[in-house]
């Protein structure tokens, strides 16, 4: 593969750049999976990606690539499972994406987190999890029983995708995200129709990206929740108006009624482990008030995964 030549198209900034046919955005990203660019062009060709931005084109190949190397799990009998990705992790505020799992698994809808997390400024999703007795587990086949039995498992991402995860672990190299963590959110180890992805983004404009994926990844039977996260995790903003979309067999979906004002609710700032999963808990026993906007999104998703 021709490395220079690729720089060359995709490298003129953001106006002058020229987009990837599929194919050959498929070979190139399997390539950058597989480990076999170079150093000093992987990280030319990422940062010319984010500079430009992916076109559909690209994305639907940088997909197909990464699902070919994603290691195939078995679904659970019962509801669809619903795909909890988390690379972020708390900064300011507490973490309630496993408030969504264990909500969801105590209905009897499987819930499965996976990830990674190398940011120094924030506390570990992964640490929290284990703060909850929920520890990674350490096979495939570990996590499928565990879905099974318990409805809840947690996943390093290396496991799922070690390609993936090495990619995504440039970031504190080059300073900047890459096409990577995006597409790390659209990650599905099951068979066809048998999750349910849930698409948490921060900056507006990924909304109408990922709005333009969805409706392919979902039709034949798939299912995803677009929404928009809370300090990048998968959990609705407590504050912001409910933004939440539905994609149903290749559709959006209205599982939502608009929401048009924002609420004025209190954030816990219970950032550390044993304080967040403390809140957890409490929430979970009914001490503490679960915030409408989760308690939005457990329905919207319980909705998905049984429908």
């Amino acid at each position: 593969m021709d490395y220079a030549a690729l720089i060359k198209e995709m490298g003129r900034g953001a106006r002058g750049a020229r987009d990837l046919p599929r194919e050959q955005a498929q070979a190139l990203f399997g390539a950058m999976l597989d480990g076999q660019v170079p150093d000093m062009e992987l990280g030319a060709m990422l940062i010319a990606l984010r500079v430009k931005g992916e076109s559909a084109d690209e994305v639907a190949g940088f997909l197909a690539a990464m699902g070919a190397r994603t290691a195939a799990m078995q679904a659970p009998a019962g509801p669809r499972t619903v795909l909890l990705p988390s690379f972020n992790g708390a900064r300011k505020q507490a973490n309630l994406m496993p408030l969504v799992a264990l909500l969801l698994a105590r209905e009897g809808v499987p819930a499965l987190i996976f990830g990674r997390h190398d940011f120094d400024s924030r506390h570990s999703p992964f640490e929290l999890l284990y703060a909850l007795g929920l520890p990674q587990s350490a096979t495939l086949a570990d996590a499928e029983r565990r879905l099974a039995a318990e409805r809840l498992a947690v996943l390093p991402l290396q496991t799922l995708n070690p390609g993936l995860n090495s990619l995504m672990a440039l970031r504190p190299r080059l300073g900047v995200r890459n096409s990577s963590h995006s597409l790390a959110k659209l990650l599905d180890p099951f068979p066809a129709g048998r999750a349910v992805r849930v698409v948490a983004v921060t900056h507006p404009e990924y909304l109408d990206s990922m709005a333009a994926a969805l409706p392919g990844l979902t039709a034949g039977g798939g299912r995803a929740l677009l929404m928009r996260a809370s300090e990048g995790e998968a959990y609705a903003h407590l504050r912001r108006k409910a933004h939440l979309i539905g994609f149903q067999d290749g559709a959006a979906a209205p599982l939502h009624a608009p929401d048009t004002t924002d609420l004025d609710w209190p954030l816990s700032p219970a950032c550390a482990p044993a304080e967040n999963a403390a809140l957890i808990r409490a929430m979970l026993a009914g001490t503490e008030t679960v915030p409408p906007r989760v308690a939005e999104q457990v329905a919207v998703l319980k909705l998905l995964a049984t429908n």
